[in-house]
Parts: structure tokens; C-alpha cells; sequence
């Protein structure tokens, strides 16, 4: 479907703009784009990042701080970082201060972590630049504040029930996640309102959708569409990034990727024709730097030309998933878990591991968290020795909720109640929802192999430590008991013969720096990846398009940066011309091999 290339108009722009999407769609690069063609059109801009992972710095070429700053070479532009995760910090001493001394260490520690999840972390981030929109003075000197990365739908429905606040914490006896950081901003009540309003007012807010043209990241910009258009914030656009048409019709991987992009676009038609859409082309360079972000949106006249090397570059010492699982089979059985960003390939590697030790000869078990039409696709059929399973987001969600809501809503009003049961719909209560049955997964490792796709985030398994140490203090004076397989989770995910961890990105900033603060959450939950796997990447794949070729040179950085600073162990999976569906397909992609040879 033909649609037309986004482009900024200062005359129609409003005041506020927020970029948000799935991670690696182009968020950063789009805002920061935006932002400066409104400087260049002589426009006073400020503009913020609320991602505890902004790679606003990056982009930008130029040190941030939680103030303003000028960026040179762009009068009238202004930059900063909200750094949600020290507001976070803030609102946790606030809220467990007063109790130290009062309460055993080992529930200081559960409180604590309970507090650092990531629907804490968005609360923190909504208090932060509420107050560069419900308060006018804040930014009365701009024409224009742009957010990369926007409030989620459960942000704003958990402010729109701020009045009831104070019954449901009087109340409230559950250690919710959420919530407890709201008891130290009672006075931010007025500010928080009137934020929500603006969000929803189209003559001040525009909302803009980032997406890739990409099934996955369709749906998840279509779901975050629907869940804002439900509290009134219709004023939305879709920007397709990274579109891209082949100058190379003879070229198998250059036709593969347009063909799969056309398919994407044609899938998700009925959304894309629902509200204003647009697309901006793949562009040949990484987008950094003025000039980079000056070619993001105007770069049409400046075609890809194919690199010209000046030296000879060797690709870092990288392995193939055949030798990772070669290693991995020593022990007979155990875990492994495949963990990343969104949109890297963690099913599909999860899915080729699981069919190479199948294929040797062992038992294996392979379970997700996506859905299991899409395993059981990408499997395609049976292979002997593998079993398959789904742990069900939805029906362990809604399981914990009811047990919840059992125990603590009973004695609560309307309105606490209404908070109980907005808290619950968060992503922190699905992450511990799922998380209680990856204990029942992970136990079967002591058996057969179980490859799990979608592992439980570092914040889940550092909660899990928190509490752990708690149900020690309550088993002691209580003499309760866990299941054996929560008691014994975290002394199995710690164990290197036990579990393997691989880190799936792609070769690209966003992923690997999302990779890199997995890892760091891992590391303080004492638990040490076995490897990193670099997905879909172009090097080597002798590409004739001249804007895929600039792409491979671009990767250089990544790879090396991945192989050199982050991993011990690295694995290299090529981007593939047809999808790795079947067993045969996710075989050969595990022992693809990167060539040594010098480029």
C-alpha cells in the first residue's frame, strides 16, 4: 500500500509531541529528527527522553543531564534526560525510610525491590515531565516539548484515579508494586491532572506512533492505539520507519526484505487505514548526528553509494549456535533461556536450539510465553524427542489477579478497589504471574532439556531475592513452606551447570544497549549469561542493493562492541532470505557459519 512520507510541518504542529513504540523502531532517531527540523524552521524546541535506556546522548552526539541543554551546530534546540530510574530511587527511600529500624532487614530488602519494577520506574518517569506539561512556567520559553518515549495506557488510567488514593492506601495491605510510590506525591495531584487533560487535547497533543514495517511491531503499535483511544487520547498518527524498496531487483536478500515488508503493510491494512499514516524510508548510514538526522528525513537526494573500504576489516571471533549447544549438551540436562528486546529473534532461536538437541538424541522440552501458534509455526511440524508448551500470560495473569483480589479486596470501597484492580492490570503483575510458572518449567530440567522462550526479566528475578529472603523470615517464625520448585528457582537459575542464559540481539545501538542493561540486571541478581547470540545480521550476505551494502558496514561497530565489551561468548546468526520455518530451515540456521575471511 502506497502511503505518504512523513514530514514536518511547523505551521500544523502542536505543542506537545510524544514518540512512542516497540523498542528498536526509531523512536529516539524520529523525535530528535523532528525536533530539529522545527529548530531549523526557527522553532524554540525542547526535547526529553523518559527511557531509563535513552540513547538520546548517542544521537545527539552530546552529553545530557536532567537539564536543558543547548545543542551546538542547532539554534533554538534544547535536550535533556529524565532519568526515571534515580526519581525511582528517590520515591522507594521515601516511602521505606521512615520504616527502617522498625522492620527486619529482609522485608526492608522485598519493599525495596518491590519498588524497583518497571511500573515504578513509568510512575517515576510520568512525575518527572508531568511537570514540563501540567505546569506551564516549566517551559513557558519553548514553542515546542517533543517526548521520546510517551506514558503507557496504564500510567495514565492509574492518574486518572488519583481521588482515591488515599482510601486505597490506607487500605491497601497487599505491597503492590505500583502504588506505593504515589504515597509521597499526594501534593502532585493537581499537576497530574491537568497533564492527563493535555495528553488528551488535540489542539495541544499529538500522539505519534512508531512502528517498523513489521507484523510485530504493527500490532503493537495497533494495541497501544486502542488502549489510549479507550481514555480519550485520540489524537494519534502512525509513522511506518524504515521502509524500504530495492535498487537491486535481481538480489534474492533485497527482493526478501521488500517482499516482507509489502506483506506486513498489507496485513495490517485495516489499522494503518484507521488513522493518519506514514512512512519514512531505511536509510543507508546510521542515524547519528545532525547530519545523520537531517538524512532521516530529507536524505532522498543523497543516494546509498557502497562504501569504499580503506583498510581490510576482520570480523571479531564469533561462533555458530551448533557450537553453543555442542557445549551446552555436556551436562545432559538443564535450562536455557533465550532473553532480548522485543522483535530480536528470541523464538526462532529458542526454536533452533531446542530442534539441535532434539536431533541429537535428547529429550527436549521447549515452552513459551508467546503465543503457540507462533512456536508451533515456526517448528512446522514434529521432531522426536521434542515436546511443546505454552506458559499462557493471560490465564496465569488472571489467576493471580482473582487470588488478589480475594484476599485484599475484600474489605476495601469502590474506589480502592477500582486502584487494586487497575495495579493488577500492569505488566508487574503478569511478569510475577508468569514468573511463578517458569518455576514450574525450570524444574523439569533436572530431567531433560527446557529451552524457555521469553525468560523472566532481571527485575523478576532480583523481586525474586528480595522475597526469598523474607519467606525466610516469615518460614521461621511461621514454619510454612514453599513449593520445592520456587524454594530452589533461584539457587537453579544461578548455577551455570544448570542454566544457560543467551542474551539475542540484533546488530543494531538500540538492542544491544537493551541487551547490555539486561545483562547488568542479571549480573546484580548473581546470575552470568553463557552468551550472546547477534541475530539477523547483513555481513557477508554479498548483497548487490547499494543501501543493504552501507547497512553491513554499519554493523561493524556492533559487532565489535558486542564481542569486545559485553560477551564472553558471541554467536552469529545471518539474515536470512526465507524465514527459518521448520526443522530443517532452524537446523541450517544453527550451523550457519560466519566466514573468517577479511572483507
Amino acid at each position: 500500500m502506497k502511503l505518504p512520507r512523513y514530514q514536518t510541518d511547523p505551521a500544523q504542529t502542536r505543542r506537545y509531541l510524544f514518540f512512542t513504540g516497540k523498542g528498536g523502531v526509531g523512536k529516539t532517531s524520529l523525535s530528535c529528527a523532528t525536533a530539529l527540523k522545527l529548530a531549523e524552521a526557527g522553532k524554540r524546541v525542547l526535547l526529553v527522553s523518559t527511557d531509563p535506556a535513552s540513547n538520546l546522548d548517542e544521537v545527539l552526539e552530546i552529553p545530557l543531564t536532567n537539564a536543558p541543554t543547548p545543542i551546538p551546530g542547532a539554534p533554538g534546540l534544547h535536550a535533556m534526560n529524565i532519568n526515571p530510574v534515580a526519581a525511582a530511587a528517590a520515591y522507594r527511600e521515601r516511602v521505606i525510610g521512615p520504616m527502617r529500624g522498625l522492620l527486619p532487614e529482609a522485608a526492608l530488602r522485598s519493599m525495596e525491590e518491590s519498588l524497583s519494577g518497571s511500573c515504578t520506574v513509568e510512575i517515576a518517569a510520568f512525575d518527572e515531565f508531568s511537570g514540563l506539561i501540567g505546569n506551564a512556567e516549566t517551559t513557558r520559553e519553548f514553542d515546542h516539548v517533543i517526548f521520546d518515549t510517551a506514558p503507557t495506557g496504564h500510567t495514565l488510567r492509574l492518574m486518572s484515579l488519583a481521588k482515591a488514593w488515599d482510601q486505597f492506601l490506607d487500605n491497601n495491605t497487599s505491597g503492590t508494586s505500583c502504588l506505593g510510590p504515589l504515597a509521597g506525591l499526594e501534593k502532585q495531584r493537581a499537576i497530574y491532572e491537568n497533564t492527563v487533560k493535555t495528553l488528551a487535547d488535540a489542539s495541544a497533543t499529538t500522539l505519534l506512533l512508531v512502528s517498523r514495517p513489521q507484523l510485530a511491531a504493527l500490532n503493537e503499535a495497533k494495541r497501544t492505539s486502542n488502549e489510549l483511544r479507550a481514555l480519550g487520547v485520540s489524537n494519534q498518527c502512525l509513522i511506518i520507519n524504515g521502509s524500504f524498496e530495492t535498487r537491486c531487483p535481481e538480489d534474492v536478500i533485497s527482493q526478501a526484505m521488500q517482499r516482507r515488508g509489502r506483506t506486513a503493510l498489507e496485513t495490517a491494512k485495516g489499522f494503518i487505514s484507521s488513522l493518519p499514516s506514514f512512512v519514512v524510508p531505511l536509510r543507508p548510514i546510521n542515524i547519528l548526528g545532525l547530519g545523520g538526522l537531517r538524512v532521516l528525513l530529507d536524505g532522498d537526494n543523497e543516494p546509498a553509494s557502497v562504501p569504499k573500504h580503506t583498510s581490510a576489516w576482520t570480523p571479531p571471533d564469533m561462533d555458530n549456535l551448533e557450537a553453543l549447544v555442542a557445549d551446552i549438551e555436556r551436562q545432559g540436562s538443564g535450562v536455557i533461556m533465550t532473553m532480548g528486546k522485543g522483535g530480536v529473534g528470541k523464538t526462532t532461536v529458542a526454536a533452533a536450539i531446542a530442534v539441535t538437541l532434539a536431533r541429537r538424541g535428547h529429550a527436549v522440552h521447549l515452552s513459551t510465553t508467546d503465543p503457540a501458534a507462533h512456536l508451533a509455526q515456526t517448528l512446522a511440524g514434529q521432531v522426536a524427542g521434542l515436546t511443546l508448551s505454552r506458559i499462557d500470560p493471560a490465564v496465569e495473569t488472571a489467576a493471580y489477579q482473582a487470588e488478589v483480589m480475594h484476599k485484599q479486596g475484600g474489605q476495601m470501597d469502590a474506589g480502592s478497589r477500582a486502584l487494586l484492580e487497575e495495579d493488577l492490570r500492569s505488566p508487574c503483575t503478569e511478569e510475577i504471574a508468569v514468573f511463578r510458572a517458569f518455576a514450574r518449567e525450570v524444574g523439569q530440567g533436572t530431567d531433560c532439556f527446557v529451552v524457555l522462550d521469553t525468560a523472566p526479566t532481571g527485575h523478576t528475578l532480583l523481586l525474586l531475592d528480595a522475597s526469598e529472603a523474607y519467606n525466610r523470615e516469615l518460614q521461621r517464625q511461621s514454619r510454612s513452606t514453599q513449593p520445592e520448585a520456587v524454594m530452589r528457582l533461584l539457587e537453579r537459575l544461578r548455577d551455570p551447570a544448570f542454566t544457560r542464559i543467551l542474551l539475542v540481539t540484533l546488530p543494531e545501538a538500540t538492542p544491544v544497549h537493551e541487551a547490555a542493561a539486561l545483562q547488568e540486571d542479571l549480573r546484580r541478581a548473581h546470575i552470568e549469561p553463557f552468551a550472546w547470540v547477534i541475530n539477523q545480521s547483513l555481513l557477508h550476505s554479498g548483497s548487490c542493493d547499494p543501501l543493504l551494502q552501507c547497512r553491513e558496514e554499519s554493523e561493524h561497530r556492533y559487532l565489535r562492541e558486542v564481542v569486545e565489551k559485553h560477551s564472553a561468548r558471541t554467536a552469529w546468526l545471518p539474515w536470512q532470505a526465507q524465514e527459518p520455518i521448520g526443522p530443517e530451515a532452524l537446523a541450517q540456521l544453527a550451523a550457519a557459519t560466519l566466514h573468517t575471511s577479511t572483507l
